[in-house]
C-alpha cells in the first residue's frame, strides 16, 4: 500500500519533480545558473510564454488549439510601436493594440470555430500565416523603433526589492489564510485524502515564495512583466476554480454535446476563450517590444510551440476537460529553465528544438498512458 502511494505521488507530481531535478542538476553543473541575476532573467523569459500559456490552457481545456499566438505576438509588437510613431502616447497605444489586434483576431478565430465548427487547427493555422503577413506588410519587413521612451518601463522596469518582499509577504499571508480555510472545510467534510493531495502544492508554493524572495530581494527587484504574469495567472486560477465560466470550460472539454444539452452557451464560451488567448498573446507582444525597445515582424516565431509545450508538460490533456493553470506555470518554468540551461551550456539552438519536440512527444505519451490507466 505504501509503495502504491509512492507511485501515485510520483505520477501526480511528475512535472513538479522534473522541475526540481532539472533545476538542481543545472545548479550543480553550472555555478552561473543558481545566481539571483540569472534566475531573475529566467523568470522574465518565462513571463512571455507563460502569459500565452494561460490563454492556451483555456483553449486546450475545451479541446481546441490556437496556432496563431506567435503571429499575434508579432502583429501586436509592430502595431503598438507604429501607433506610438504616429503620435499616440504609450498609455493609450497599449489598450488600443490589445483591442484591435487581440480582440479582432480572437473574434475572427472564435467565429469560424464556434459558428461553423471548422477545426481550430485549420482556422488558427490560416491566421498564423495571415498574421505574419500583416506584420511584415505593416513594418515593411524591417524593425520598427519605439518612439515613446516611457514605453520601455513596461517591459524593463523593476519593483524595488523592499516593496517586492512586502508583496511576497502579503501573498504568503493570503495563501496561508486560504489554505487554512480550505483545510477547515475539508476536515469538516472528513476528506483527509484531499489534504494529502494538496500537500505537494503547498510545499511547492512555499518553496517558490522563498526562492522568489531570494532572487528578487538579492537582485534589482521584481521585474514588472513578472508581476503582470503573476496577476494574470492568479486571476485565471480563480476563474477556472471558483467561477461558473471555469466550470463551463471543463464541461465543454469533457463532452461538448452534453454541455450543450445542459444549457451551456457553447458558441459564447468558445468566442470568449479565443478572444482571451489572442488578447494575452497581444499583451506578450507588447511586453516583448517594450523590453527590446523595438519591434520586428518576426517576433513570436515558434512561440506557439513553447506555449503548447508548457501546457502539455503541465498536465493539461489535449483531448480537453482536464488541466490546471498551476500545471502550465510549472510547464513554462521547465521550458524556461531548459532554454536557459542549454544556452549556458552552449547547446546549439538546432538541438534545442529537437529536445523541445521530444519533450512534447513524451508529455503527450504520458497523457495517453494516464488515460489508459484511468479507463482500465
Amino acid at each position: 500500500m505504501h509503495r502504491n502511494g509512492a507511485v501515485q505521488f510520483i505520477k501526480t507530481n511528475a512535472t513538479l519533480i522534473a522541475l526540481v531535478v532539472l533545476t538542481v542538476g543545472l545548479a550543480l553543473i553550472d555555478p552561473t545558473f543558481p545566481t539571483a541575476r540569472n534566475l531573475s532573467n529566467v523568470a522574465r523569459q518565462v513571463t512571455i510564454v507563460g502569459i500565452i500559456g494561460v490563454g492556451m490552457t483555456m483553449v486546450i481545456l475545451i479541446a481546441g488549439i490556437d496556432l496563431s499566438v506567435g503571429s499575434v505576438v508579432g502583429v501586436a509588437a509592430v502595431v503598438v510601436t507604429l501607433l506610438m510613431q504616429y503620435g499616440l502616447a504609450a498609455w493609450l497605444a497599449v489598450p488600443v493594440t490589445l483591442l484591435i489586434v487581440g480582440g479582432l483576431i480572437g473574434l475572427w478565430n472564435g467565429f469560424w470555430i464556434a459558428h461553423y465548427r471548422i477545426p481550430p487547427f485549420i482556422i488558427t493555422l490560416g491566421m498564423l500565416t495571415i498574421g505574419r503577413g500583416v506584420a511584415l506588410s505593416l513594418s515593411g519587413g524591417s524593425s520598427v523603433p519605439v518612439a515613446d521612451p516611457s514605453f520601455a518601463a513596461l517591459g524593463s522596469a523593476y519593483i524595488p526589492p523592499v516593496p517586492t518582499l512586502v508583496l511576497l509577504a502579503i501573498a504568503a499571508l493570503i495563501g496561508a489564510t486560504t489554505l487554512i480555510r480550505a483545510a477547515r472545510d475539508k476536515s469538516k467534510a472528513n476528506t483527509p485524502s484531499q489534504l494529502e493531495r494538496s500537500l505537494p502544492g503547498v510545499v511547492a508554493t512555499a518553496a517558490g515564495l522563498l526562492l522568489a524572495a531570494y532572487v528578487f530581494g538579492s537582485s534589482d527587484g521584481l521585474p514588472v512583466p513578472v508581476a503582470i504574469f503573476v496577476v494574470i495567472a492568479s486571476a485565471a486560477i480563480f476563474v477556472l476554480g471558483r467561477t461558473r465560466f471555469g466550470r463551463r470550460l471543463y464541461a465543454l472539454g469533457g463532452n461538448e454535446e452534453a454541455a450543450r444539452l445542459s444549457g451551456i452557451n457553447v458558441y459564447q464560451t468558445k468566442m470568449i476563450v479565443y478572444v482571451v488567448v489572442s488578447v494575452l498573446s497581444a499583451l506578450s507582444g507588447i511586453l516583448l517590444a517594450s523590453r527590446l525597445n523595438g519591434a520586428s515582424p518576426n517576433l513570436g516565431t515558434m512561440f506557439e510551440l513553447d506555449a503548447i509545450a508548457a501546457v502539455v508538460i503541465g498536465g493539461t490533456s489535449l483531448a480537453g476537460g482536464s488541466g490546471t493553470i498551476g500545471g502550465t506555470i510549472i510547464g513554462a518554468l521547465i521550458i524556461g529553465v531548459l532554454n536557459n540551461g542549454m544556452s549556458l551550456l552552449g547547446v546549439s539552438s538546432f538541438y534545442q528544438l529537437i529536445i523541445k519536440g521530444l519533450i512534447i512527444s513524451l508529455a503527450v505519451w504520458f497523457d495517453v498512458l494516464q488515460k489508459k490507466n484511468w479507463t482500465n
